[in-house]
This record gives C-alpha cells, structure tokens and sequence, in this order.
C-alpha cells in the first residue's frame, strides 16, 4: 500500500526527483574520492616529504569538498521540496475525498479518526518521503561505492564486510519486527486520544453541568497512559537500535585497524592505505546506519498508509450516476415519496415502512411524530443524504437517485436540527448558503435575516459580526434564525425544515413562518416538528409512528380522525384550528 501511494502521488515530481538522484549521485561520489585523495597525501606526500604533492592534493581535496557540500545542500532542498508538496497534494486528496462521503461513511470511521489520517498520518509519510530523498538514494550509492573502493585500496580486508554488513542487517531486521505491531497501535491510541479530546471539548458545558470533570480527567488518563506506554515501548525498541548499531561499527573498526597493523608489520600494505580502506569500511557502515535509522520510520509510515489508502479507497455510497438527469425547465419542486422504506445498515428492522406522500410548491407540509420516529431520516431521504432501500424518492417526477448530487442540493435549503455555523463572520456563514456562482449583496443578506428575524442582534455589530467555531457564542435560537437565513439567502425550490423551530418561542416563529410564506410563496416547504401549534398551520400534516404514516390531512381532520395526532395535540394542549396557537 505504502509503494502504490507513494508511486501515486510522487508521478508528478518526477523531474524533481531526478534532479535530487544527481545531486547525490554527485555528492556521493565526491565523498567517495576524498579517502583516495587523503591516502596518496600520504603515502606520496607525508610520507616521501614532498611538500608540492600535499599542498596540490589538498586543493583538490578542498575542491570535491566544496562540490560535496554544495550537491548536499542542493539535494537537500530539492528532497523537502519534494516531499512537502507530495503532503500537500496527499493531504489535499483526502480532503477532497472525505467531503464526499456521506453521513454513513463519516459515521463509520468517525470524526477523530479522519482528522488523525488527514494531518498526523499523512506527516508520517512525507517525512519518509523527506528522509528517503536525503538518505535513501546515498545509502545504496555509498555502500556499492564504498565497497568497490575498499577492493582497490586493499581486497584482502574486504572479508570484514561479509561479517560486519550481515551481522548489522539481522539485528536491525529483528528490532524493526517488533516495532512494527507496536506502531499500528499507536497510530489506533492517537485516534482514540483525539476522541476523547474531541468529546470532552465539544461537551465542556455538560461535563462542568453534571460535575463530571474527575469522571472526564480518569478518561483521558486511561487514554494517555496507554498512549504513553505503547510509545514508550516502541521508544524503547528504538533505543536499541543505536547502541547495536555503533557496536557493530567500533568492534568492526577495531577488526580493521587490528588486521591492517598486521599487515603493515609484514609490508603487504602502505598507512595510506589502511587510513583509506578504514575510511572506506566507515563509509558503507555509516550506509547501513543511515538506511537503518531512516527505515525505523518505515513500519509506523507503512501503517499510516494503509490507514489513508482505507480512506481513499472507500467508494461513498451516495454518488453521481453515470447518465444524471434534470427537468429541463429547473427543478419545481414537487416531492413524490413512493413506498419508501429505509434500514439503518446492520439493523434489524427499517426505520421507515411504505412511506408514501406528496408535497408540491406553494404548500407547506408538516410532519409529526414523537422522537425516534424517523422524522428527520425522512428528510434526509428527500435531499439525498441517504439512499432508500425500498421505493423511490422523486423531485418532479424524477428519482433523486438520477440527478447529479449537486444540482440537486442547489434546489435545496436544508436547515438541520442543530444549526451549525462556521467560525469567521456572519456575512461569510450566509455566503455559505448561496448556490455556486451566485453572486450575494449586502442588501440580499440583510433581506434574508429579516426573514429569519435575525436582523434585529446582528445590526448591533453589522454583517461582520463574529461567528465562534459551532457558532458558540451565540443562542440555540439564534443559531437557529441564522441558519434559516443560510438557507432563505439561497431561494431554493425546496425547503427543508429539520425541527428548525424548536428553539424559538412561539411568537418568534411565528414572525418566521409569516415572513417565509411571503418570500417562499412558489416553493415547496416541509417542516419536520414536534409542536402541534407549528403543525396546525401546515396545508398538510403527515403524522408518522414507528416509522409509518398514521395519519394524514389537515389539522383539523386529523383531530378528529386520527387518535395518535389527538393524543399528540392534547398533551400539548393544543385543540384550536389552524392559526391558532396554545
């Protein structure tokens, strides 16, 4: 997975990649000749007393010295160059694959776990892709060259090789065997950090509430202290790697100086010699070292991958068709739901059986039930959040299933349950609600927080007001008007109230639902709730229980015809005709 990914989003810095490969090439290369440059100073300078020969060695030597340095400092900027932008472009594709997902993709993986994948998991990988550009391609250059060198200068050493070379390898293969399992687990602890971060964040107010805040301090612990441990095991594998490694490198050196002074005793070999094959053997040792540290960042990079790649591999399950269709005069927005049933995935029994119902433009439906009777499900059905399992949703006369998604959404306004706002100002929340190209004025927002009767606390700071992240410095029901001008700004064909009401005092709402009907009087509008005194106003009502429709007509008729909706009206104490409120 890790080579696919990396083969995938490196395709475009193939010329960059090149260039770094010559750089080290070079680099590599200069620092393979300056141990045969030293050995001739000398043997053939110090040695022989022959001054012209060391002050002309030495300015070659500090002229490969300088192109080292300088194909280093090269290769260097063009490997985080290389790396940064494949983060960028990686980080960018799960960007722009997770906002396709729909709400059973994100439910499955969960919030936490999708933002460790997009920042923490992808650094993983492009400081493996930055540390690879740097070491990696010297690495094998270093130790072929480094060997080839070390059999010029003296062969009959190079059995030292066949010793210390494996020896390194084995050790660091089975420290690397252990810290895999151990890296996985900690990118898992990471997510569940996050979660319980994210939790406690988002519930702050209801943890100081209850006074859960010891309750929530013991949570975290336990997900700290796992964390920490995992890390320090895997830190501690890690610790091991070094001192095995110089072990072997100083026991090796020792090995070579102790045959080499052998050798010198017995003139089979120069002192210029030794210092180079000795310089040598550092050379392809220090490769090894090199390409062992920098594949300690391989098991936990490979686990990162696999984690990203389950991301983009995961196909959303809502999706455009491969024909889409549209009303060739604009959507009207008549809504037509035909024996709709819809199953949780992994449930037992649907949420909604045979859900029939019409809806057309210049009406307004509403729907009730009591919670948990698959209200707002409904509505999600209707603006394509979900796909049915059973039946057909139809926008003027078409399955919402063969529109393409986003001209289907241009024609809706939603307004959830929980009116979520951006953080940055109200005049960019309201842009937010706007259709693609659609151009908003000052006017045209002030005209639609009139309609949600929201201009009254926003004029004391104007359009530029700030908005907190989740919109938490303000009121649930001014949140709410906010989001019903997000949606109003965008005068869709449909409108789509998901218990939009609920935090507004009757009077408020009321000031709503008028101003709506004046600027939304040729368009569709369903209005999931749980008020009666909402409901009464409605042209229909769809009473829905356990998932059914147990009722339908007008207010009035369904008080008399339908027991649920009696019952429902009366523990509200709400009897009157419609207009009327308790």
């Amino acid at each position: 997975m890790l080579l696919a990914l990396l083969r995938q989003y490196l395709r475009p810095y193939r010329r960059l990649i090149a260039v770094l490969m010559v750089l080290q090439l070079i680099s590599t290369l200069a620092s393979l000749y300056l141990p045969t440059v030293n050995a001739a100073i000398i043997d053939d300078g110090v040695a022989k007393g022959n001054t012209t020969v060391i002050v002309r060695l030495g300015v070659v030597m500090l002229g490969v010295t300088g192109l080292q340095a300088l194909c280093a400092v090269g290769a260097l900027y063009v490997g985080s160059r290389t790396g940064t932008g494949f983060g960028r472009d990686l980080r960018s594709a799960m960007f722009e694959h997770v906002v396709t997902f729909s709400e059973q993709e994100t439910a499955r993986f969960g919030a936490s776990t999708l933002l460790t994948r997009s920042t923490n998991d992808v650094r993983q990988i492009v400081f493996l892709v930055q540390t690879t550009a740097t070491v990696l391609v010297a690495a094998p250059i270093m130790s072929i060259g480094g060997i080839l060198m070390a059999i010029h200068q003296e062969a009959a050493l190079t059995w030292l090789l066949l010793v210390s070379v494996p020896v390194l390898a084995v050790a660091n293969y089975w420290i690397m065997t252990h810290l895999l399992p151990l890296f996985r687990s900690m990118q898992n602890l990471i997510d569940g950090i996050n979660r319980v971060l994210r939790d406690q964040l988002s519930g702050v107010r209801v943890v100081r509430a209850f006074t859960r805040e010891g309750f929530e301090r013991d949570r975290f612990a336990r997900a700290n202290t796992a964390l920490s441990k995992t890390a320090l095991a895997a830190g501690n594998w890690q610790a091991l790697m070094l001192p095995v490694t110089t072990l072997t490198i100083n026991a090796s050196s020792v090995a070579v100086i102790w045959f080499g002074g052998l050798r010198i005793d017995n003139g089979q070999m120069q002192v210029g010699s030794l210092s180079a094959f000795l310089a040598y053997f550092a050379q392809i040792l220090m490769a090894v070292l090199m390409a062992t540290m920098t594949l300690v960042v391989l098991p936990r990079a490979s686990v990162c991958a696999e984690r990203i790649t389950e991301v983009l591999s995961t196909r959303a399950a809502i999706g455009n068709p491969a024909n889409p269709r549209f009303p060739p005069d604009g959507i009207a927005g008549v809504v037509r739901l035909d024996g709709v049933t819809f199953t949780y995935p992994g449930a037992d029994c649907p949420v909604l059986q045979d859900i029939s119902l019409t809806a057309r433009p210049g009406a307004t439906t509403a729907i009730v039930g009591s919670t948990g009777s698959g209200k707002s499900t409904l509505v999600s059905l209707i603006c394509r959040l979900r796909d049915v399992t059973g039946g057909a949703v139809l926008i003027d006369g078409i399955d919402v299933r063969d529109y393409h998604t986003e001209r289907l959404w241009t024609a809706i306004g939603l307004v959830p349950q929980r009116g979520y706002l951006f953080s940055g100002t109200v005049a960019d929340n309201l842009r937010y609600g706007a259709a693609p190209n659609q151009s908003v004025t000052d006017a045209e927002m002030w005209e639609a927080l009139r309609v949600a009767a929201a201009d009254d606390f926003v004029r004391a700071h104007g359009l530029h007001m700030r908005v907190g992240q989740g919109g938490v410095n303000f009121s649930g029901g001014q949140r709410q008007r906010l989001a019903i001008a997000r949606a109003v700004i965008r005068r869709p064909a449909i409108y789509l109230f998901d218990d939009a009401f609920s935090a507004l005092d009757v009077h408020t709402e009321a000031r709503v639902r008028s101003r709506l009907g004046e600027v939304a009087a040729t368009s569709t509008i369903i209005i999931v709730t749980q008020r009666v005194s909402t409901a009464c106003q409605a042209d229909q009502v769809l009473v829905v229980d356990d998932g059914k429709i147990v009722g339908a007509g007008t207010h009035e008729a369904l008080l008399a015809d339908c027991p649920t909706y009696a019952e429902f009206a009366i523990s509200q104490s709400v009897t009157v005709g419609a207009g009327g409120v308790p």
